[in-house]
This record gives C-alpha cells, sequence and structure tokens, in this order.
C-alpha cells in the first residue's frame, strides 16, 4: 500500500494523543508502533477496525483503541475503520447480520418495529438476540480475517510493482548513453 497516500489522510498523532476518549490508555499512546506503517501494523488494524466495526456496542472506537494498543498495530485505521458502521450504514448492515443469524439457525425471521428506546431494548431484542449476534460473528470474522489477508495481499503486489519499475528505471538509466 503507498504510505504516501495512507499518511495523508491519517490524523496527527499527537493530536489523537490527547483526544479526550483515548487519554484513559496513557503512557501506553506513546509507543511507536502504533503508529508505524507497515505490512504487520496496517493488516492488523484492519483485522481490529472490521472486527470491532460489527460488534453491536457503543463506544466501539474505545474498543478498537483499546485491541490496537494491546497487539501494537496502527492505531488510527483501526479507530477509523469502526466508522464504517455508522448511523447511516449501521440499521441495514444489522439487519443483514440479523437474517444471516436466522437463516444459519434456521428460524423464521420476526417482524420487528425498530424503537429507539430502552423498552424497545428490553422486549424486541429479547426475541432476536440470538441470530442476531450470531450473525454479527460471522460477519466480523469473515470480513476481518478477509480485510487482513487482502491487505497483506495488496501491501506485496504494490511492494513488487515498486521494486519492478526501479529496476527498470534502473536499467533505462544503464542504458542510456553518456
Amino acid at each position: 500500500m503507498p504510505k504516501k497516500l495512507i499518511r495523508r489522510y491519517l490524523p496527527d498523532h499527537h493530536k489523537l494523543r490527547e483526544h479526550k476518549h483515548l487519554k484513559l490508555f496513557g503512557q501506553l499512546l506513546h509507543d511507536p508502533n502504533l503508529w508505524h506503517l507497515n505490512r504487520r501494523s496496517v493488516s492488523g488494524a484492519f483485522f481490529i477496525g472490521m472486527f470491532c466495526a460489527w460488534i453491536p456496542v457503543p463506544f466501539q472506537m474505545v474498543l478498537a483503541a483499546g485491541a490496537a494498543i494491546f497487539t501494537r498495530v496502527n492505531l488510527p485505521i483501526s479507530v477509523a475503520l469502526v466508522w464504517i458502521t455508522n448511523p447511516i450504514t449501521m440499521p441495514p448492515m444489522l439487519y443483514f447480520a440479523y437474517k444471516l443469524g436466522t437463516w444459519v439457525l434456521g428460524e423464521p425471521i420476526q417482524d420487528i418495529n425498530f424503537e429507539l428506546s430502552f423498552e424497545w431494548l428490553m422486549n424486541e431484542l429479547g426475541l432476536i438476540w440470538q441470530p442476531f449476534l450470531l450473525g454479527c460473528s460471522i460477519i466480523a470474522v469473515v470480513c476481518s480475517v478477509g480485510s487482513y489477508f487482502a491487505i497483506r495481499i495488496l501491501w506485496r503486489v504494490h511492494v513488487f510493482q515498486y521494486i519492478k519499475k526501479r529496476r527498470l528505471r534502473r536499467q533505462a538509466r544503464d542504458n542510456q548513453p553518456n
């Protein structure tokens, strides 16, 4: 992966260290491995970010940050990938997870009228929690493992292309008459 392109869109790590929700990690944020852009760090960050994006809890960013710090992978990428599930994309994604869970368990799909209230959570979610969490778990594992290997392969392909271009430039330079 092109480091310059990724680096252009990443926030400054000094600003992230001062973020109000990340301050709870204290001195752990000073580990330089959290800010490196290499194949291991970026692919691990994709694994964590994609997995945490499918965990249906609030504060997914804090979970992703904690996992990135624990595994010493790129923190900004891990936290940014959690935003795949945002208020716009979350309803269809979570409904798909529920449908996948019902299909795997062989249960019928319940007719659910969503409300954003505690009462709805206690009544309706109690009926669908098993297929819902199973679907979220399956998708989390598939997406995180798939993105991990995809990034590793893309990174390797990019490096090979870069080496090939460099070799061709060198040959063209050496073949020019003096």
